[in-house]
């Protein structure tokens, strides 16, 4: 051991004004690492003065270590290697990791499945440490592999304490390789992870984490995330939980109104006799309807869950006014030609209504805030310009109704 040292330092004086002239010349300690009576300590030990030199484009030198250092691996088997082990493995993926070196990642992914929780006497820590390595050198051909084993962990809540703890040291490494990696097929088990069984803890590294994919991932968020919302084997508290995290990450108008469509689609789709169920639904379908009318429409279909929103919450025994403001206000804040031909339509039916009766005060009401939301559109509709025109000067309206119309009128004009 006490040769090694000296050789290392012999290296160290070496190969020094080397890198400075010709950049790192790694032979001479690949060599060293290569030689069949070279032992487990001095193998850890060449890679920790490597490292204490902090030097950059030797990912190759990391590489072939690597592979040496698997080949010799099934030589060890005693418990008091073990602690040598996993030191020289932290260094190899460590270094690995900061070179980005991605020729390693099939014996990166061998270190995932030999230090493996499934396996004693593992505990988590390497499999991390393997982990994250694999997303930092891009290894995206292992990524499924790495869905895959953190779905497990999702679906299986561990059954003692000391496996929990395991597991729970190992899904942030999952999360952070599936964030590094940016795979849009990652979100989705990165989501359930986030409100899933973990501690707290866990769940926000997989929060922040997931929020991160859908900003960096574009359009195919919005179908990511209408999947999950439209999947009949989430129930409404999951579906909320997705609608929620989308709407905390800066998305596009695009993916927000995907989504918010799918929303609104479930929102009936899911049959529930739960009450708890119901308002959730009710109030993602509120909510997602305000977000379209800021967003826009990205999905046609949306316009007869709108008309049918409206319906509903008119025709019933106590008149759903804030679901029929919702709606008014978004056909008239995306104000394409479908949504001012639905508005209009509003519009008719409440003045022949107005004229045919029966008429309350909540039609009233209703009434002036049909006549604000078309004035404000700018719309040059015929419909929508005659029927304000009519109720302007029509006799069965009060004063205040008819001018409610020429101030809309008004606005239209300008």
């Amino acid at each position: 051991m006490k040769n090694t040292f000296i050789l290392i330092a012999i290296l160290l004086l070496i190969g020094m004004p080397v890198f400075a002239q010709q950049g790192p010349d790694m032979s001479l300690y690949s060599e060293e690492f290569n030689k069949s009576d070279t032992t487990l300590n001095d193998m850890r030990d060449i890679l920790t003065a490597v490292r204490d030199m902090q030097l950059t484009g030797i990912g190759e030198f990391y590489h072939n270590s690597l592979i040496r250092f698997i080949q010799r691996l099934p030589n060890y088997t005693g418990t008091q290697e073990r602690l040598v082990i996993e030191e020289a493995s932290r260094l190899l993926l460590r270094g690995l990791a900061a070179e980005k070196y991605h020729d390693s990642a099939p014996n990166v992914w061998f270190l995932i499945r030999f230090f493996d929780i499934s396996q004693p006497p593992n505990d988590g820590l390497l499999m991390y440490e393997a982990l994250v390595a694999m997303g930092q050198i891009g290894g995206k051909e292992y990524a499924q592999h790495m869905i895959d084993i953190l779905e497990g962990y999702n679906a299986r809540p561990p059954i003692n304490d000391e496996s929990k703890a395991k597991v729970e040291r190992v899904v942030p490494g999952i999360v952070n390789a599936l964030e590094t990696l940016s795979e849009p097929r990652g979100v989705r088990p990165v989501f359930f992870a986030s409100i899933g069984w973990y501690d707290t803890r866990v769940k926000q590294i997989a929060s922040d984490a997931v929020i991160n994919m859908m900003e960096a991932e574009g359009e195919v968020i919005g179908d990511i995330i209408s999947n999950i919302i439209l999947d009949h084997f989430n129930f409404p508290p999951v579906k909320l939980a997705a609608w929620q995290t989308l709407l905390q990450a800066d998305v596009s108008d695009a993916v927000k109104s995907k989504a918010a469509t799918a929303v609104v689609e479930a929102s009936y789709s899911f049959h529930t006799n739960t009450r708890e169920h119901q308002n959730i639904l009710y109030a993602m379908r509120l909510n997602a309807i305000d977000v379209i009318r800021v967003s826009g429409v990205e999905d046609d279909h949306i316009y007869a869950f709108l008309e049918r929103a409206y319906r509903e919450a008119y025709d019933t025994p106590n008149t759903d006014v804030d679901m029929i403001r919702t709606v008014v206000f978004c056909l008239a804040g995306v104000n394409t030609e479908e949504s001012i031909a639905l508005l209009s339509e509003v519009l008719r039916e409440l003045h022949s209504r107005k004229r045919s009766g029966p008429w309350t005060l909540v039609d009233r009401d209703i009434m002036a805030f049909v006549i604000s939301a078309a004035g404000s559109t700018g719309t040059k509709s015929p419909t929508i310009i005659q029927l304000l025109t009519v109720i302007s000067i029509s006799s069965v309206y009060t004063s205040a109704e008819q001018g409610w119309a020429r101030s809309a009128l008004m606005a239209l004009r300008r």
